[in-house]
């Protein structure tokens, strides 16, 4: 399937979700085990069944992953595309019906403007919005900045693999002399002593946890809804620990882009079963729930995948071709952005209607 299928999949999957009641006051730190959803606060949920509700999403693509390049924690921005994508996983958010207390997210642009544009399109400029380091991608080491695909070509397939998916295999440090090394950045300069020269996974998990203990879990017990805008390896670390993934079966857990993923909680703040009983189609680990649709999952996965490993494949999968039939998709399911890629608000998600999109898609 092309990216522009995948596009029209996510989109068209969301999940239908009860219209708001009346506003009421955040329950109480001590009452939290006993209240339901409705009586709890006005806002609408992502789901019916409990008060925890947490939703993950990945920043829409940077100029990095346009290039296939090892990002880190260099600050690159959102590309035109990027901005689309934000705005997309915005409107499928705004589609659910859900309303958030607040977002948590990292101190790199890339996220920070995914949040931005995503609040925009939910008409939730107004929520708090908490930037902390903890919630960076993990760091390269001296990989940041190199092709992936070339990095493949000379370490091998499953070298590269480990480096970027395994559990306890971090990359090559990064020298002190390295043009991107994160000290250099004035944002850092209070925590200079914490900056890593390399992170596994399980380094990464090691700082994201500390806030997921310190910060999340209080916001939930609180009875707050709440967004985490991240990087895929962060992600990573918090829905391992989070779905008790193993050490050994974490390699396999890959995150698509700007695909909201939704969970609702018990009050152990563990993961709540899909309606369906199994685990997600698109990764097979997840109880958590894309709002995009499993197949529009995998389909992307797939892309990203043959994009780093299928040396076989000379040209860049995030340019051209299917991917700009996906920009002018994206463009007419949310509008064409003005010229400086402002996001327009909406509380509703004001998408076209499946007949709609048939009739156009047929014209381009």
């Amino acid at each position: 399937m092309s990216a522009l299928s995948t596009s029209n999949s996510a989109l068209l999957h969301t999940s239908p979700v009860s219209p708001p009641t009346g506003t009421q006051e955040s329950p109480s730190p001590q009452s939290n085990k006993h209240i339901t959803r409705k009586n709890s606060r006005g806002f609408t949920s992502l789901n019916e069944k409990t008060p925890y509700q947490l939703c993950f999403l990945r920043h829409g693509q940077s100029t990095w992953n346009r290039d296939n390049r090892f990002i880190g924690w260099t600050d690159t921005p959102l590309t035109e595309d990027g901005v689309l994508e934000a705005r997309v996983a915005g409107q499928m958010l705004a589609r659910s019906g859900v309303k958030f207390d607040e977002v948590h997210t990292s101190l790199l642009r890339r996220c920070i403007r995914t949040t931005n544009l995503v609040l925009m399109e939910l008409g939730q400029e107004y929520i708090p919005v908490n930037k902390n380091w903890r919630l960076n991608e993990r760091h390269y080491g001296n990989l940041v900045g190199k092709n992936k695909k070339e990095i493949v070509k000379i370490h091998g397939k499953e070298k590269v693999r480990r480096w970027r998916r395994s559990w306890d295999d971090p990359p090559p440090p990064m020298e002190v002399s390295h043009e991107f090394h994160p000290a250099l950045d004035p944002r850092y300069r209070e925590v200079l002593h914490k900056i890593p020269s390399s992170e596994s996974l399980k380094c990464t998990l090691k700082r994201s946890k500390k806030y997921w203990d310190n910060t999340i879990i209080p916001s939930l017990a609180d009875g707050r809804t709440i967004l985490i805008v991240g990087h895929e390896n962060n992600l990573r670390s918090m829905i391992m620990n989070l779905e008790g993934i193993s050490k050994d079966d974490i390699i396999n857990l890959c995150l698509p882009r700007a695909v909201p993923l939704a969970y609702r909680l018990d009050e152990n703040f563990k993961p709540i079963g899909r309606p369906d009983g199994k685990l997600d189609e698109a990764t097979g680990f997840l109880r958590g729930e894309w709002l995009g649709g499993d197949e529009a999952v995998k389909e992307i996965l797939e892309r990203d995948r043959k994009q780093v490993y299928d040396t076989t494949i000379e040209k860049n999968l995030e340019i051209g071709g299917d991917k700009e039939n996906w920009k002018k998709w994206m463009e007419m399911a949310v509008g064409k952005p003005g010229p400086e890629q402002k996001a327009k608000s909406s509380m509703r998600g004001e998408f076209l209607s499946e007949l709609e999109i048939e009739e156009r898609m047929g014209k381009m």
